[in-house]
């Protein structure tokens, strides 16, 4: 049963509630025409340059914890929670003057 709950927990990190709505309302799937060829653009092979994609390490107890606020979040209707969202956030509130030095 636990293993059940865990299941359904993780997949509410995951998935958007607007995205799955939309899924389920057939919005993903409507039939649409095709755009005339002239019209479509070729895809950019530019990378962003306002944001990367990085690999970081953390414990598995900071990772929980960090969940447990996206959750909380989540909860109180900021749909748009996630990670990233939370750690940039933290980011802008930590005082570099305050940091211990055994950090």
């Amino acid at each position: 049963m636990s293993d059940r709950r865990e299941l359904r927990e993780a997949a509410v990190r995951v998935l958007d509630r607007d995205e799955v709505e939309g899924v389920l309302s057939q919005a993903f799937y409507a039939r649409r025409e095709p755009e005339p060829a002239a019209a479509v653009e070729p895809a950019s092979s530019e990378k962003p340059l306002h944001y990367k994609v990085i690999c970081i390490s953390m414990y598995t107890e900071d990772l929980k914890r960090l969940d447990g606020m996206v959750d909380q979040l989540k909860a109180r209707g900021l749909t748009k929670a996630n990670r990233s969202a939370l750690i940039r956030y933290a980011l802008g509130a930590v005082d570099v003057e305050s940091v211990p030095k055994g950090l």
